[in-house]
């Protein structure tokens, strides 16, 4: 028999255009879970590096190989509310980008870079993390990471131009690199990738607890 409990709970509904971006924002960074982070580096038009984590990330095909991440318009309430962040300006810029997998190993160091600092700042020094040449793109990689994708700008997308609007950042993979021992047959393991993801505020997950289903036929 089927537990009913969580059925008979009342339901609450919130319809967003009567609350502030920042509830809006909670809500969804509270229901869309666990996010897969990407560590996204950059350069811009002068050469200085950038490296920032964002957790709307996704994948979107494999033919040809296209990924997003989003990096919203600054919030209201913040010195430059409604201008893009660095990583978007250096993307829209050069058009190239490096995503770069968090593992739990590198947690920490990925969470400094998540500081505001001027475009001036190399976050690979604050963070302690070690640029790695590319084969393709400017943009530098994350030694550390187990596994990076090298992208190329396909389209920027803005869904608004307020404080906060989203921005959706398509791209072009022109290079994987994953570290040789975890990848057989392209096949990549979980245990030893150790990604880890984001929940709401300041709760990361690992991705430890794991289950299998074979998927109907």
């Amino acid at each position: 028999m089927s537990d009913s409990s969580s059925t008979s709970k009342s339901i609450i509904s919130f319809d967003p255009s009567g609350h502030p971006q920042r509830q809006i924002y909670k809500l969804m960074t509270g229901i869309i879970v666990p996010r897969p982070i990407a560590l996204v580096s950059t350069v811009d038009a002068a050469g200085n590096v950038n490296l920032a984590p964002f957790s709307f990330f996704a994948g979107v095909g494999s033919a040809p190989p296209t990924v997003l991440f989003c990096p919203a318009l600054r919030p209201a309430g913040t010195e430059k509310a409604g201008q893009r962040k660095d990583t978007l300006r250096n993307v829209e810029e050069t058009r190239e980008f490096v995503i770069n997998v968090v593992s739990a190993e590198i947690a920490s160091q990925t969470n400094i870079t998540a500081a505001e600092v001027g475009p001036e700042v190399d976050e690979f020094k604050l963070s302690g993390l070690t640029p790695l040449a590319s084969e393709v793109v400017k943009a530098p990689r994350v030694a550390e990471s187990p596994a990076q994708m090298e992208c190329r700008l396909m389209q920027v997308i803005y869904t608004g131009d307020k404080p906060a609007s989203g921005v959706v950042v398509l791209g072009e993979v022109v290079r994987f690199h994953v570290r040789e021992d975890l990848v057989e047959d392209f096949r990549v393991d979980p245990a030893g990738l150790d990604a880890v993801g984001r929940m709401a505020g300041n709760t990361w997950v690992r991705t430890h607890d794991r289950i299998e289903l074979v998927r109907p036929k």
